[in-house]
């Protein structure tokens, strides 16, 4: 990769730090702040980052940025898969339908297997989790009463809630007064993983 200026470099330091540990790209906006500079120059800060080799920006309006790190960048980041469309019958940690992947600060989030998974509604907004939101989760088969889990429901529909074992059915929980107490037979949920972290987009900030 090609060497940077002294600018670009905090440019570059920045963005690793902030996806590290948020997970999410900051606005144009925010990282102007930071830096006391324009949003033009940040915005031609970025684009010498992408021609440089450095990063790589993705998505609509080219908001997604995605940081080309070598193994001796010093990047604490890891890159986790963000499911996608859930395949019947497999674990989600092996789902191969990604709806692209989020950087999280490795020093923080350990462990094999680890996948994302977008929040859908405000059911768990009481727990801190919030329409949007990307749960980051270590893969599990089982799960305490009233941990917060990603179960898969009828074998297709992924969810997060609190769970709850009883003798006969399984409850999950949800973390908002407006929504009710979902009822399974043992057999209809299948815990796929712990929710260990939440992301969230600049945006929602």
């Amino acid at each position: 990769m090609k060497s940077l200026t002294p600018r670009q470099r905090e440019l570059l330091d920045y963005l690793e730090q902030e996806m590290a540990r948020t997970g999410a790209t900051p606005s144009l906006r925010t990282a102007a702040r930071a830096l006391g500079i324009s949003h033009t120059a940040v915005a031609s800060l970025l684009q010498a980052l992408e021609q440089k080799g450095w990063i790589r920006r993705e998505g609509r309006y080219s908001r997604s940025i995605r940081l080309l790190a070598t193994a001796d960048s010093g990047l604490p980041g890891r890159r986790v898969p963000i499911i996608g469309r859930v395949a019947a019958g497999l674990p989600l940690y092996a789902q191969q339908e990604w709806d692209g992947e989020i950087v999280v600060d490795g020093r923080i989030y350990r462990g094999d297997n680890l996948f994302a998974l977008r929040v859908r509604g405000d059911s768990m907004r009481d727990a801190g989790i919030l329409d949007r939101d990307i749960a980051i989760c270590e893969p599990r088969q089982f799960a305490e009463n009233g941990e917060i889990v990603v179960a898969l429901l009828h074998s297709e529909e992924a969810t997060v809630k609190r769970f709850f074992y009883r003798n006969t059915h399984i409850e999950l929980h949800p973390a908002n007064a407006a929504f009710p107490v979902m009822r399974y037979r043992l057999g209809e949920v299948l815990v796929q993983g712990r929710v260990i972290g939440i992301q969230r987009t600049p945006d929602q900030m």
